[in-house]
């Protein structure tokens, strides 16, 4: 593992449509190991390193480089800014939350609400919708509204630390996926296919980034790399638990927007057994990832998402287990040396 590279992708700022910062960043990462390198009109960024077989297959590695974020929809008279987001927070994880506002240059702020000692206890006990927090940057309205615009990125401050045996910070949804796909590109040692690793743009806002790249590559086989719902903790019963921290990389049968190849899903369960890879199977009841859009690109390809469980989904504490990380990059790697056997 390095965590030095993890903190740098969970610190680099990437809205829904405004990637470019992480793209850059990714770019310097995949360059000396990839083949061809390229960005597409929405943004993705493509690295391919190219097969050996005769009849080569394009295998599509998708992980998604946006965030779930927000931006400026209303500059109060006092200068406070009002927000709009950019895929699914839970609201009950923003109030007293750290921002950065990207306007002429970046500002600091708070997500700030009325004083608690002038609410009444009705006001006290229910959860504020979005719409009703502001953000406060500290400044003279006049300089607010000189250097803030409506539109301008808003995202979420926090650092990646280790904590025990997990990482766990900010995006790591999906920045443990970009990184697992990073160190399985890099790691690998050749395949028969033809791999693309895909930094998809716009997935937190309805896997859009992964529509357009796999309509234009037109893969033969898609690998999502995402996180997954890791319930493993009081108040969940057991059968709802979806995944759990240290127990393995999950491979998904199916979300709410894919249902993953059973060959494929064999295949990977049967790399993972011959290869000690500790790995378990994962139902996940609501969400999805890229495979989804890949999936259904043209006219359909066999897919399946690595996950990698995680904690507190969609909040500025999300946790991973660092032995999951490896036994997603260990599966991925696998998959892509021996690609060749799969055959649909």
């Amino acid at each position: 593992m390095s965590l030095e590279l993890l903190k740098r992708l969970c610190s680099t700022p990437a809205v829904p449509g405004r990637e470019e910062p992480l793209r850059e960043l990714l770019k310097s990462e995949l360059a000396p190991y990839a083949d061809e390198l390229y960005t597409d009109v929405m943004g993705n960024l493509f690295a391919l390193r190219r097969g050996t077989g005769e009849r080569r297959r394009k295998i599509m590695l998708a992980a998604h480089m946006d965030e779930i974020s927000f931006v400026v929809r209303h500059i109060h008279k006092d200068g406070f800014l009002y927000f709009h987001p950019l895929g699914g927070f839970d609201p009950r994880t923003l109030v007293a939350q750290r921002v950065k506002v990207y306007g002429k240059r970046v500002l600091d702020g708070v997500i700030a609400i009325k004083a608690a000692h002038l609410t009444t206890p009705e006001e006290r006990s229910k959860v504020i919708p979005i719409e009703e927090l502001f953000i406060d940057v500290g400044l003279p309205a006049e300089e607010v509204k000189e250097l803030v615009s409506i539109g301008d990125p808003i995202t979420l401050e926090r650092e990646l630390i280790e904590m025990g045996n997990l990482y766990t910070g900010k995006t790591l949804d999906d920045r443990i996926g970009i990184y697992v796909m990073l160190q399985a590109f890099k790691s690998f040692t050749h395949s028969s296919d033809d791999v693309y690793a895909v930094a998809t743009v716009q997935e937190e806002v309805g896997v859009r980034g992964a529509r357009t790249a796999a309509f234009g590559l037109e893969p033969d086989i898609g690998i999502a790399i995402d996180v997954t719902i890791a319930a493993d903790t009081p108040g969940t019963e057991e059968h709802q638990q979806c995944t759990r921290l240290g127990q393995g990389v999950a491979i998904k049968l199916l979300d709410s927007y894919s249902i993953s190849h059973p060959g494929l899903v064999r295949f990977l369960r049967q790399l993972a057994e011959e290869h000690n890879i500790p790995y378990q199977m994962e139902v996940l009841p609501r969400g999805g990832t890229d495979a989804a859009a890949m999936q259904l690109s043209r006219s359909g390809i066999p897919v399946c998402t690595i996950s990698i469980p995680n904690r507190y989904t969609h909040s500025v504490v999300e946790c991973v287990h660092r032995e999951d990380v490896q036994a997603a990059i260990e599966l991925v790697k696998v998959f892509l040396e021996r690609s060749a056997e799969f055959q649909p």
